[in-house]
């Protein structure tokens, strides 16, 4: 092992593993605090933060002789095996309490990723330092190029492991199947210190004894219960059958953390959420009296809105963009979607628009990431768009979330559509439960005016929506620091946060 060449692969492989590591508490944490700037910006810290702690304990060993440094190398791989196959029980153990406890989001994301994560960052930081001083020792003649070297395969091993992780690794295996592959390698390089320090001994015999903890808490995950009913490249897809009774049937997606929507599988009319009830309601008000027309949605999901206007009988052309073709499976599968009743694009919809010069009567945003509209959706530029694909008196919807509390993403999603549209109208649904915190709102943006202040929507649950008077609105802008987005400046996730 004391060959450069085999230090540098050691090196490179551990690298490796670790940042796949921290791709893929990305992913574990969405289920249970959505995936925002937040959560990767705590991720990227936590694993950093473990990186330096390992790094400063690794130095410590490096400086004792390299068979005692090896053997503390060995026991530091087993530990960090250990707390990553761990990582899945101890996430799902915590995560409830934590999140209760701190009612600040932004608190309870970095105290979740820093109680998970951190101590599988903190060991595999241990190797470094130990590797590079024995590398060093052994090469006393090249001992700047063997420096380099085992840098260069840190960052190395880093890339690889980053683009085998998004790009192999989490769609082929899963993050639990992923995290028990990382666990093996941690494994394989423990074995491989301790039999470089010493050869086959005692050592090794209790090495392997220890081993079969993180084997058994690997092979434990694996055969847990999945939260996910799908993990995509995306999202981790949940669907939750809350059926009143077998003959009726009724469906709910969860796209990591958040409720996309709600299908009723006898009624496509049904809308059984608040935002599907204005976006179906708003969209067949503004275009009431067409013979035709065309609509293009942002955001799939579980497809109930074209799917009501399709069987619905609607004289409507529809084309959906939905970045993740596993989340239409789903509704395809789950939420009794014919994907030939639409044209759907499975691409970014602000690159659909920009490419195809297509207009349309009807332009519908329903895209999240966790409760934020992903930022190259909501900017003046994107609107600018959105607007040049639209028909004379169409009309551009788009769904928003805000705290009850706050509203400031409501205001500045207003003046940044003002900048654009003659028009801009914000409607709500009047029997929101008050005590919820969140609200969703609908912005119905164009030329002109819609004819109605409020809307009634028949269904098994009817609803009402009625649009916020100017004045009222005009009030909510005044009172807060509104902004325009831009491309160069969306703060959609400061905006949402809270204490920001």
């Amino acid at each position: 092992m004391h060959k450069l060449w085999v230090l540098v692969a050691i090196q490179a492989t551990v690298a490796a593993a670790s940042l796949v590591v921290e791709i893929v508490a990305g992913r574990m944490l969405a289920p249970y605090v959505g995936m925002s700037l937040y959560t990767w910006t705590s991720v990227i810290a936590v694993v950093l933060a473990g990186f330096s702690a390992g790094h400063w304990v690794g130095g410590r060993l490096a400086e004792w002789p390299a068979d005692r440094a090896l053997r503390a190398n060995a026991w530091a791989m087993l530990l960090a095996a250990a707390t990553t196959a761990g990582a899945v029980f101890l996430l799902r153990i915590t995560a409830g309490p934590v999140i209760t406890v701190l009612e600040d989001p932004v608190a309870a994301i970095v105290a979740l990723t820093m109680l998970v994560f951190f101590l599988p960052s903190f060991f595999a930081g241990i190797p470094a330092p130990i590797l590079s001083q024995i590398a060093v020792m052994r090469h006393p003649e090249r001992s700047g190029r063997a420096l380099g070297a085992m840098f260069a395969a840190g960052a190395w091993g880093a890339i690889i492991g980053t683009l085998a992780a998004g790009f192999v690794f989490i769609s082929w295996l899963g993050s639990v199947g992923t995290l028990t592959v990382v666990t093996a390698v941690y494994i394989a390089v423990a074995f491989y210190s301790f039999i470089a320090a010493n050869g086959v001994n005692r050592w090794l015999v209790q090495g392997a004894v220890a081993s079969l903890v993180p084997l058994v808490l690997a092979g434990a995950a694996l055969y847990r219960p999945d939260p996910c009913t799908r993990e995509s490249d995306y999202f981790c897809i949940r669907v939750v059958d809350i059926s009143p009774s077998a003959a009726e049937p009724v469906h709910l997606m969860v796209l990591d953390h958040l409720v996309h929507g709600i299908s009723d599988g006898l009624d496509a009319s049904a809308m059984l959420t608040p935002h599907g009830m204005m976006q179906d309601g708003l969209s067949r008000m503004r275009m009431d009296g067409r013979d035709h027309w065309d609509g293009f949605i942002i955001g799939g999901g579980t497809y109930t809105v074209p799917r009501a206007w399709v069987e619905m009988g609607e004289p409507v052309d529809v084309t959906v963009a939905e970045v993740d073709p596993v989340v239409t499976d789903v509704a395809r599968e789950s939420f009794w979607f014919d994907p030939d009743s639409a044209r759907v694009v499975h691409a970014d919809a602000r690159i659909v628009l920009a490419r195809e010069d297509t207009q349309y009567d009807i332009i519908l945003g329903d895209a999240f990431t966790d409760i934020a509209a992903p930022p190259h959706l909501i900017t003046r530029e994107f609107f600018d768009l959105a607007a040049s694909r639209l028909n004379p008196d169409g009309a551009f919807l788009m769904t928003i979330i805000d705290h009850m509390d706050r509203l400031d993403v409501l205001a500045s999603l207003t003046v940044t559509a003002r900048e654009v549209f003659d028009v801009v109208e914000i409607w709500a649904d009047p029997s929101h439960d008050s005590s919820q915190a969140r609200r969703v709102f609908l912005m119905v943006a164009g030329d002109s005016p819609s004819p109605v202040s409020q809307i009634r929507h028949e269904g098994p649950e009817p609803r009402q929506a009625v649009r916020i008077a100017a004045a009222s609105l005009q009030g909510i802008i005044d009172d807060r620091k509104a902004i325009v987005l831009t491309d160069d400046f969306a703060p959609i996730d400061r905006l949402l946060g809270r204490g920001g």
